[in-house]
């Protein structure tokens, strides 16, 4: 009958999309997202207890990871683009988990007899206390260095699928692509709710250790799942095995490497033959050069300006960071509050995926960007309204407003936005004040509506500018160009941490936002001129 064709039909379509490269990719990102947002919850969490209860460690490591991006990320795109693409997903993928893995090993320890040794040494001689000190250094230099290493493998990984492979996968097909990156970035607002309190409530109802063990166990399973499903789209979709080496277009890094070939290779064997100290600065002046091409790449690229304008759009405190957060907890906003409009900012974030894919259907990809820029400009207008408004505790003189926390002063803070801003503590906890609760809270009610509003936005602009970035860079290119657009959200993400040092306390906050403001609407601004040169293009051509 009928029906009962249309019932094999469809159970055939549904086994044939759940072999598919799409839904491979999709439960592979799920997975390594997952994974992703308990280890960065948790190592900030972990690293304060290391500490007892202090943000030195985890400001040192949000220095750490930042800077680290910042001065490598045109290495590791450029190693994308140099290597086969399994190889690449494969490398990235095991150093990941097996640094994450290995950390958690050397937490499980730490915790488990850090009490035990400070008992027993505790009185002892002087020589021995400066050994058990040592040994607390190393600890948290061997688990600073793994955390760091895990997210650099983590920033190749998500270059190489996110930015390469997704797009090779959808045959270069506009479409297609707009609807994979929606889905996976609505998998990553999914998984940035949801992991953080999976992994918190296992370290709430059991401990530390166990949680460590948590993370460990789920980082094994997650390498084996992802290795397997890497491998079967790798084999399933030909295309991915194509890299050309030659295209008639050759990438800006192709022709300087061609350019130097000759010089490099006489200059080697002319220093291989005085000694061995050469060679390595040798070697090291060729990295320091390909990061220095790395970035002029960049710097010609069409969707330079769009680029440089979605990284302006980092130095903000207008999120669900930590830093917001906790200046919501010093105007007397609760935890549970907190985690509901957590959930409907994720909620305002899933429907920017959807406006994204409406607009770039009717109007156009470089329109869609446009229409979000102002949508977001226009919403975050609450939070400027919101510095000025009843209840706001701005004040430049000297004088303290400062109201009391809910809840202990040291409760974790669920993280927002990607890998880069959970490393962003903010110094509000360091002195919890004593006060009263403010006269009116009309204040952070616009701040709140403001930010979570504006994430429709937000993320529509997002998706709109790696669109752009997937068609547009020559695939030669691509790992490179990502890598240091990477590195530049890193370093104006390093500037709103500067920013945030730089005026700590809750009545500074107004001046935050609106630095907050100027950087944003300096991105849109050169995210219009793009649209307004490529609109022209074609006037000018014809």
């Amino acid at each position: 009958s009928n029906k009962s064709f249309k019932t094999l039909y469809l159970i055939e379509s549904a086994l044939i999309y759940l072999k598919g490269p799409k839904f491979l990719i999709y439960v592979s990102g799920a997975l390594s997202m997952w994974g992703d947002r308990m280890w960065h919850f948790a190592i900030s969490v972990f690293l304060i207890e290391l500490y007892g209860h202090n943000l030195l460690l985890t400001g040192i490591f949000g220095l750490v990871v930042a800077g680290s991006v910042l001065l490598l990320g045109a290495l590791i795109g450029d190693w994308v683009d140099r290597n086969p693409r399994n190889k690449v997903a494969h490398a990235s993928l095991f150093i990941q988990n097996i640094s994450v893995t290995v950390c958690s090993i050397v937490l499980m320890l730490v915790f488990s007899y850090k009490k035990w040794i400070e008992e027993i040494w505790d009185g002892w001689l002087t020589v021995t206390l400066c050994a058990y000190c040592l040994w607390l250094v190393v600890c948290y230099t061997v688990v600073i260095v793994l955390a760091n290493v895990a997210n650099l493998a983590s920033t190749a990984l998500t270059i190489a699928i996110q930015r390469d492979w997704i797009v090779v996968i959808t045959g270069y097909n506009r479409g297609h692509l707009a609807g994979m990156n929606a889905t996976m970035r609505r998998i990553d607002q999914v998984t940035n709710i949801l992991a953080p309190l999976a992994v918190g409530q296992v370290m709430t109802l059991a401990s530390n250790v166990v949680g460590c063990g948590f993370i460990l166990g789920w980082n094994l399973v997650s390498l084996i799942v992802e290795f397997i499903f890497l491998s079967r789209v790798y084999r399933i979709v030909p295309a991915l095995s194509a890299k050309p080496p030659a295209m008639e277009h050759q990438s800006y890094l192709e022709k300087k490497r061609e350019r130097k070939r000759s010089q490099e290779e006489s200059t080697s064997l002319h220093l291989q033959e005085i000694s061995r100290i050469p060679v390595c600065l040798h070697r090291l002046r060729g990295l320091l050069s390909t990061c220095r091409e790395g970035w002029r790449a960049y710097y010609r690229q069409p969707v330079f300006l769009a680029g440089l304008g979605l990284a302006f759009l980092y130095t903000t405190v207008l999120g669900f960071d930590c830093i917001t957060t906790g200046y919501a907890y010093t105007q007397g906003i609760s935890g549970s509050l907190l985690s509901i409009l957590m959930g409907v900012s994720a909620v305002a974030g899933l429907l920017g995926t959807v406006l994204f894919t409406k607009l770039r259907k009717a109007c156009g990809l470089v329109n869609t960007g446009v229409i979000s820029s102002a949508l977001h400009l226009v919403c975050l207008l609450l939070c400027l309204w919101s510095v000025f408004a009843p209840g706001s505790p701005m004040d430049l003189s000297h004088q303290r407003h400062i109201y009391p926390l809910r809840g202990g002063s040291n409760q974790p803070l669920l993280p927002d936005r990607s890998s880069i801003h959970w490393t962003n503590n903010t110094v509000l906890f360091e002195n919890a004040p004593a006060g009263t609760e403010p006269e009116s809270y009309v204040s952070i009610i616009l701040l709140f509506l403001g930010v979570i509003t504006a994430r429709v936005g937000l993320w529509s602009f997002d998706l709109t500018v790696t669109q752009l970035l997937q068609e547009t860079i020559c695939e030669s290119e691509r790992g490179a160009v990502n890598g240091v657009q990477s590195s530049m959200n890193y370093l104006m993400d390093l500037l709103h941490f500067i920013m945030v040092i730089s005026a700590p306390q809750p009545q500074h906050f107004g001046i935050l936002v609106i630095i907050s403001i100027l950087f944003i609407f300096t991105g849109h601004t050169m995210y219009f001129l793009y649209a307004r040169k490529i609109k022209r293009k074609p006037r000018t051509n014809t």
